[in-house]
């Protein structure tokens, strides 16, 4: 996580409040999903919050961003009443994937269908 403190302790903010945001008012959009804020880079002027969302399972993915980013006014109007008070502007709200466990588990599947021989022990004469 690369930035400034105040936009590091910013975007732990925003990644709280959301997260909150998301348990109070869209549980129900999201049953039988899990739904993580996984992490959040804001920019350096704090106008831009890049939000990562973790979902399971991952083929539900695409729809739950989609229905993110139809519904953002209304979750950056309860992020400004949540944060309103401490902030001077409430940041635009960017959803992406993250695709951190997705790669983890490809990678993880790449290594384990490796063909790698026994090391033999040299023979001695």
């Amino acid at each position: 996580m690369a930035g400034s403190k105040r936009q590091q302790q910013f975007s732990k903010l925003i990644q709280k409040e959301v997260s909150h945001i998301f348990t109070q008012e869209f549980s129900a959009e999201f049953l039988g999903k899990l739904v993580t804020v996984t992490d959040v880079t804001m920019s350096p002027d704090l106008g831009l919050a890049r939000l990562y969302i973790s979902v399971f399972p991952i083929n539900a993915a695409h729809s739950v961003i989609d229905f993110l980013n139809s519904v953002k006014p209304r979750i950056r109007g309860k992020l400004g009443r949540s944060i309103g008070k401490d902030v001077r502007v409430i940041p635009e709200l960017a959803f992406f994937m993250d695709t951190t466990a997705e790669t983890g588990s490809r990678m993880d599947s790449l290594i384990d269908s490796l063909d790698i021989p026994e090391e033999t022990e040299p023979e001695e004469d």
